[in-house]
């Protein structure tokens, strides 16, 4: 009979909770600025990229696949900085929202001074967010904590159904799963507004402004860890 894993640390829960509205701010930036496209959702990339390939005007083949490129790179970055730190929680995510923090600072910088309103600012901003989105998937998928993929919903929505008590589940983490969903759609309407009502910059600027306080986060855990 194995051990059953652990609980996570319920501070971590809530960083990747804050990494995950992070996306939806940030997906809605891509999809509703940058073409059609989204920088962490692969997913949907690649049904858009199958659609563009079909004909469907409103979406753009270069712009998919520059998205899926730059999202891969950033997974292969984020391997090299796993294979180089042993630690699953804490500290390999202090490292990769430090890197991830920088990016997202360069794509506020390019939004508010190249836009997005011609095709070389536009690519930019979708390189540096896939890069970004593809570093913090690659960290959180080493963290592995269940329900927080905070890029995808998809397994959380058919857990929440399929192991509730109405299927015949245990419902074990019923509020984390909720928390998921609710913290990507409070990103997507927030990044929404912003993009919509305001303009790109902003609404990547609260990207920006929210990965700052994750990473003070774990900077200060950092320092308390090392009190004697």
């Amino acid at each position: 009979m194995t051990a059953s894993k652990p609980p996570p640390p319920r501070d971590l829960v809530w960083l990747l909770l804050t990494l995950t509205f992070v996306t939806g701010v940030v997906d809605a930036v891509s999809f509703l600025g940058l073409g059609r496209v989204f920088v962490a959702n692969m997913t949907g990339n690649v049904v858009f990229l199958g659609f563009a390939a079909a004909g469907e005007a409103s979406l753009s083949v270069v712009a998919s696949v520059t998205a899926v490129l730059a999202f891969l790179l950033g997974a292969l970055a984020g391997g090299r900085l796993i294979s180089r730190i042993e630690d699953r929680g804490h500290r390999l995510l202090r490292h990769s929202t430090t890197v991830q923090t920088g990016l997202v600072a360069v794509s506020v910088v390019l939004a508010a001074t190249l836009g997005a309103g011609g095709r070389l600012g536009s690519e930019l901003l979708i390189v540096v967010l896939g890069l970004a989105m593809g570093l913090q998937n690659a960290a959180v998928r080493r963290i592995d904590i269940p329900d927080l993929t905070t890029t995808v919903l998809t397994r959380t929505l058919t857990g929440l159904a399929a192991d509730s008590k109405a299927a015949g589940g245990q419902g074990a983490r019923p509020v984390r799963q909720l928390a998921a969903v609710a913290a990507m759609l409070l990103g997507a309407f927030a990044g929404g507004l912003l993009q919509l009502h305001v303009t790109m910059w902003a609404a990547l600027l609260l990207a920006l402004l929210v990965l700052l306080g994750v990473l003070g986060i774990l900077v200060a855990r950092k320092e308390t860890d090392q009190l004697p």
